[in-house]
């Protein structure tokens, strides 16, 4: 254990996207590696081979990847490849992959799992960063996003212990009894491991707070809260060590007039886990003014966090301006609470972040909004500065912090 706090560098991985144990993550990639060499298989997939040859063919993409996966062995993890062409294996081996059910070492994103140390190396900082590296990638994650949707990925959608979803010792963490689901039919009636990733709440299952009543806010997500900050800027070094939210960057420069709306306002952000529902429904009763997604990048850390042992979760502030994300903005029509700005960051094997809104759109609090396919998230809540709230949550919050109820009451406006 001693070693493995020493490799994690004293932080936890939050969420259960990926083991606590550092071994268990080790001996995933090993296995991994084990599973590729059984292949035998001569010719990549179409992206992941356009993802070799992008880094290959830029020398300061060669380095940058090239000093992360040194610099990650030299600091002594094991990572089940040496160079570029045993990642390029390794990312190939997963794009028919369908995560089981673990009770002790879940790996539920696998391709962060192979990247968890090199990207956050000096070097790795940089290699994440570059645009083309996030557009290969996206591909990548598109790809393996559509074997998630269909049948093939259905492998672990199963009472079968101990790996299927439905299973006794699935049990203790996903309660199906709240969830759309016939025990009866194949695969419990979902047609992909994607179709049981967005699986729905019951009818009545998470019933909205103060359906009528405007000053009550409730919870877009089912989610552990993770950050509020106040008197928030239009521009700010997101990058350091505070991670501070930056207006103008979280909703792009073109958007520029719109983040203007919420300068000095306040932002809630709270992050799923795995066992999480991935749905989003609307925080307030409104009319839509914007609905957009953002590319951005997927496995890009903060440098500032240094060892970052889950992906982008210690750097969650910081991904909110670069990270792959969704911007609904909601006009309440109410004094005192103005407009309401959401917005779903994609993290790590975040494949899609789907809208199911558009502008000019009326919204009736509780309703479904849009979701997120496979893959880790987070996301924020942004009121105005004439907003007057009281949030149920309070800081400091913790990884022990309990989790904020689809559509329960996150806020109280002074109306």
């Amino acid at each position: 254990m001693a070693k493995t706090n020493r490799l994690l560098g004293g932080k936890r991985r939050h969420g259960g996207w990926l083991p606590v144990d550092e071994s268990a993550l080790a001996s995933f990639r090993t296995g991994l590696a084990a599973h590729a060499a059984s292949r035998n298989k001569s010719a990549l997939t179409v992206p992941v081979q356009a993802l070799s040859d992008a880094i290959e063919g830029d020398p300061l993409l060669r380095m940058h990847l090239t000093q992360a996966i040194d610099e990650a062995l030299e600091a002594g993890y094991e990572l089940g490849y040496s160079d570029i062409a045993g990642l390029m294996v390794l990312i190939d081996a997963l794009m028919t992959y369908s995560p089981p059910f673990s009770t002790s070492a879940l790996v539920g994103c696998p391709i962060n799992a192979l990247l968890d140390w090199p990207m956050c190396m000096p070097a790795g900082f940089s290699f994440f960063q570059f645009p083309l590296v996030n557009a290969r990638i996206k591909a990548v994650l598109d790809y393996w996003g559509r074997f998630l949707s269909g049948p093939d990925s259905c492998t672990y959608l199963n009472a079968t212990n101990p790996t299927g979803w439905f299973s006794p010792d699935a049990s203790v963490d996903v309660n199906m009894s709240m969830f759309v689901y016939d025990p009866t039919a194949k695969n419990g009636g979902y047609s992909s491991w994607n179709d049981f990733f967005t699986r729905l709440f019951k009818p009545g299952e998470r019933p909205v707070a103060g359906p009528d009543d405007p000053s009550i806010v409730v919870s877009a997500c089912e989610a552990t809260p993770y950050q509020l900050q106040s008197n928030v800027a239009l521009l700010d070094d997101f990058w350091i060590k505070a991670q501070p939210y930056s207006l103008r960057d979280m909703f792009t420069v073109p958007r520029a007039a719109l983040a203007e709306q919420f300068v000095g306002g306040t932002v809630y952000q709270a992050f799923l886990s795995a066992y999480n529902y991935h749905r989003w429904h609307a925080p307030v009763t409104g009319t839509v003014t914007d609905a957009y997604l953002v590319p951005g990048t997927y496995y890009s850390d903060a440098p500032s966090e240094g060892l970052d042992p889950a992906g982008p979760n210690n750097s969650q502030g910081y991904i909110t301006a670069v990270a792959t994300r969704a911007v609904i903005v909601i006009d309440t029509g109410v004094q005192g609470l103005g407009k309401v700005a959401c917005i779903f960051v994609g993290m790590a094997e975040i494949s899609s972040c789907v809208l199911e809104v558009r502008a000019g759109q009326s919204l009736t609090k509780g309703e479904e909004i849009g979701y997120f396919q496979y893959g880790g998230s987070t996301h924020c809540l942004i009121f105005e500065p004439a907003a007057q709230l009281t949030f149920v949550p309070q800081p400091p919050f913790t990884e022990d912090t309990p989790i904020v109820l689809l559509s329960s009451q996150l806020a109280t406006v002074a109306l």
